[in-house]
């Protein structure tokens, strides 16, 4: 049973997560209505992360804190759109908690969510629930529940969080109208979920 994850897993897991969102891009393109209806949530969403895979797949053997600049300022940089700069302001906060640890265990991973969260919803003007950010912080919470109650499970861990930041997904459109009338979820929440999904495949040895 791995435990805890290290520079060499979290590269494998970000990548993996990078390319499950782009594969879903289209997809995450059509659920785009708000704030405005362009369609380019998933596109956006992956030339940002996309930026960051491109720096993280060519180390070598990375150590965390080279790896969390990597994805922190690939990320930055490549920041397109809402969704985009949101998605990257969500990595600069997880990656601030972890750059100086060895090993992410589940309380440290706890701690870092809850950082990605915050540094998100300071970035933003005027945070909207029934977005990105709703998703994310329900993940971060689920996070902080589980690693209070002692959980010391990796992989139920992340699949807990991903199951309830999944049911805040699917709850965006009774906070956003314009999500209801359309009868999509939010978008972004969605490239979130991707990202995420895709990188606890990795984390299971999926390929």
């Amino acid at each position: 049973m791995v435990n805890t994850i290290d520079a060499k897993l979290l590269a494998k897991m970000f990548l993996a997560g990078a390319k499950n969102l782009e594969a879903k891009k289209e997809w995450i393109n059509e659920l785009n209505v708000f704030p405005v209806p362009d369609g380019d949530t998933g596109t956006n969403m992956t030339l940002t992360i996309m930026s960051a895979a491109k720096e993280v797949a060519v180390m070598e053997d990375p150590d965390m804190a080279t790896l969390c600049k990597a994805i922190s300022s690939g990320s930055l940089r490549g920041a397109r759109g809402n969704s985009g700069v949101i998605l990257s302001q969500l990595f600069r906060g997880f990656t601030k908690r972890i750059k100086g640890e060895e090993t992410l265990t589940i309380p440290i991973l706890s701690e870092a969510f809850d950082k990605a969260v915050e540094t998100a919803y300071k970035a933003v003007m005027k945070p909207k629930e029934g977005t990105i950010l709703t998703v994310a912080k329900g993940g971060a919470d689920k996070a902080r529940e589980l690693a209070e109650n002692g959980c010391d499970d990796l992989s139920v861990f992340i699949d807990e969080i991903i199951k309830y930041a999944d049911e805040v997904l699917e709850k965006t459109p009774e906070m956003l109208p314009v999500l209801k009338q359309a009868g999509v979820v939010d978008s972004g929440g969605q490239g979130l979920m991707q990202v995420l999904k895709g990188a606890y495949d990795a984390f299971l040895g999926k390929e």
